[in-house]
């Protein structure tokens, strides 16, 4: 992709409206709306392309099937596409509908151009079809008269066809992908189109008879373009090709045309040999991702696995489903998906991490410094390297996107996000507000206030209802030029700017069971699915009885130091632990996981409660308690760090 800045052009499949659109089709979406977001924001006049893909013997059988004409059939399909475009804040520039007229004069246009210079020309098609694809194969391709891509039986055709030379241009295509390695992405991908082409290019059937639903050759009655050839014109007609030269000269060649890796043939092969033919230039890259899978393996309305993210859209919130996919696929390769996957990857590194971030920042920034963003004294060595760290991720996030490598730009921010995390443990404000050094917290808060500002920022293009929610906690709703990617330099946010401490941006994904043991053990009852409230400041704690010094006694208080610290499977509050006392290792269970990172812990002292009765907490057994102090909105683990492992607290 081009650096400088200017137009920037980048499609999608335009899908094919045989059933409804799935989470792998949602991924693709996603991932052309995140590059077009965030080249808006990098100042590119951007033109983002979707649709639908409408021709075929497949969709005219299955309208028959169902009583039904081809259009009228589609018509309702087209109209979810567009509903969860819509539910998932896709930005595209133009919706292409194949049946439309603009788009049947480019396909004819094309094919007739191509004929008259002779690489079109009528014979004799005899050979193998699979109408699920909507693919040729020849003999040789297909000797079990199975379809080699989808597995599903071939049917034998025998019928009067035009056929496109593709031969023709088979050494031109291999010297282009040669010159331009860019060209065909990722590279596993470029390889296997080179050892396609090698072995030998056939000349490509591209009409039918016996079907009507199509773009009628313009020459050749009773004859109608073959889908693939009409289809892939698609990316010309969005942009204005015959109707618009203006439009067309802006943005041709595209920049990327994304795509899943079972189509890559098509876009890498039979597109650019039909753009060499007309005359035209080619895409500058075709992107071929992975697929997300599940367990049974690819999706399809066939096997009844397919995942519609409608359901997943109202369940957890269109960023939260956003975030999941782009983060779960890396370049080039599957990925898979569980929903209990996405509950972990949602309560870790949104609610945990990012969402946490956030709430604890402003309501220390509430508590410590009057509700404003405070105006920073002089930098300590820990606070720069957290400066050092902001500056340093947003090159390593641009050149991530640049790549299509949306898994590890996200990896890129969340650095940032952990580190703020870290550094509030490192930070103790709660201790410094003690010491009565103000000017301390006062540096730390705004440190924390600006890497979130930076932060959000970065998040933008993958999680577009965020930025809006965190603008107005911070209080920079209405100030455009702080919520810029041009405005990624340190110390853009104001001193001054009143926070406003709102609801979580994450509510945590709560397990029902889980919720329910919770609640009975705290004696109480809440629904599963609300939240804790949040309050400007913690009510006093209610007075209990008094007790004896000889009540107090019974308390078997010890210093002990953290060995080793992990997650507890399928629970996302709790931590296990092995501590140190010194004379023995125990193992303990605690529930401050939504505070703690595992790696956080490990070598920290703490106090343990060594008397407390053994209890069995998701099989495992517990074997003591350990102290921390909560005002419910900071839970700190009292960290008795001059004392010795073993000492006694009394």
């Amino acid at each position: 992709m081009p650096a400088e800045k200017g137009s920037f052009y980048i499609t999608t499949p335009i899908y094919y409206p045989s059933s409804a659109l799935h989470i792998g089709h949602a991924y693709t979406t996603v991932a052309a709306d995140a590059i077009s977001r965030y080249k808006r924001m990098r100042g590119f006049e951007v033109f983002f392309l979707t649709g639908s893909d409408e021709h075929g013997q497949k969709i005219e059988r299955t309208a028959v099937s169902q009583g039904m004409k081809p259009i009228e059939y589609i018509d309702r399909i087209v109209e979810g596409f567009k509903t969860l475009w819509k539910a998932l804040e896709i930005s595209n520039d133009d919706f292409i509908r194949t049946t439309e007229d603009r788009h049947q004069r480019v396909v004819q246009e094309i094919f007739k151009r191509i004929y008259e210079q002779g690489d079109i020309y009528k014979s004799q098609y005899e050979g193998w079809y699979c109408t699920p694809c909507e693919t040729f194969w020849t003999e040789r391709q297909a000797p079990e008269k199975v379809c080699p891509d989808c597995g599903r039986p071939v049917e034998l055709l025998q019928e009067e066809s035009y056929f496109f030379r593709m031969s023709k241009y088979a050494d031109r295509l291999l010297q282009h992908i040669e010159q331009h390695p860019e060209f065909i992405q990722p590279v596993s991908r470029r390889n296997e189109m080179v050892n396609f082409i090698k072995q030998g290019l056939e000349d490509l059937c591209v009409s039918r008879t016996t079907f009507q639903w199509g773009i009628p050759v313009p020459f050749g009655e009773g004859h109608v373009i073959y889908v693939w050839f009409d289809a892939l014109t698609n990316y010309i007609t969005g942009i204005g090709y015959l109707d618009n030269p203006e439009l067309f000269k802006k943005f041709w060649p595209a920049d990327v045309h994304l795509v899943g890796k079972d189509i890559v043939r098509f876009h890498t092969v039979i597109w650019p040999i039909i753009l060499m033919a007309a005359g035209l230039e080619l895409p500058r890259q075709v992107y071929g991702h992975g697929w997300i899978l599940l367990e049974g393996g690819k999706m399809s309305k066939s096997k009844g696995n397919v995942i519609d993210p409608l359901v997943l859209i109202d369940k957890y919130g269109v960023d939260a489903v956003r975030y999941y996919l782009l983060k779960e696929l890396l370049p080039g390769l599957d990925g898979y998906y569980t929903e209990e996957a996405m509950v972990t990857r949602i309560n870790t590194d949104l609610a945990n991490d990012l969402g946490n971030l956030v709430s604890r920042t402003l309501a220390m920034v509430e508590r410590y410094c009057g509700g404003a963003v405070p105006v920073p004294a002089e930098y300590s060595e820990v606070d720069q390297e957290l400066v050092t760290l902001a500056a340093r991720v947003v090159p390593d996030t641009e050149q991530h996107i640049e790549r299509l490598d949306f898994s590890n730009a996200l990896a890129s921010i969340w650095k940032l996000v952990a580190r703020c995390n870290k550094y509030i443990d490192e930070m103790a404000p709660w201790n410094l507000a003690k010491e009565g050094r103000q000017d301390r917290i006062d540096t730390v808060m705004y440190v924390l206030a600006e890497c979130i500002r930076q932060v959000t920022i970065q998040c933008t293009p993958f999680m577009p209802l965020l930025p809006d929610k965190v603008w107005l906690q911070l209080g920079i709703e209405g100030q455009k030029e702080l919520h810029s990617w041009d405005s990624l330099n340190w110390g853009r946010l104001p001193a001054g700017m009143k926070v406003k401490r709102g609801s979580s941006l994450f509510p945590r994904i709560v397990d029902e069971e889980d919720q329910k043991k919770t609640d009975k053990e705290k004696g109480k009852s809440r629904p599963a699915a609300e939240a804790p409230k949040e309050t400007a400041a913690p009510p006093a704690p209610a007075e209990k009885p008094r007790i004896s010094y000889d009540d107090f006694a019974k308390l078997d208080l010890r210093v002990a130091q953290v060995a080793e610290a992990k997650r507890v499977e399928k629970a996302d509050r709790l931590l296990e632990l092995k501590v140190d006392l010194g004379t023995e290792t125990r193992t303990i269970v605690a529930g401050i996981a939504q505070h703690y990172a595992p790696e956080d812990l490990v070598g920290k002292k703490i106090v343990l409660l060594a008397n407390l009765e053994p209890s069995k907490i998701r099989g495992i057994t517990s074997n003591g308690m350990l102290l921390a102090a909560s005002d419910d909105q900071v839970v700190e683990v009292l960290n008795p760090e001059r004392v010795e492992v073993g000492s006694r607290v009394k």
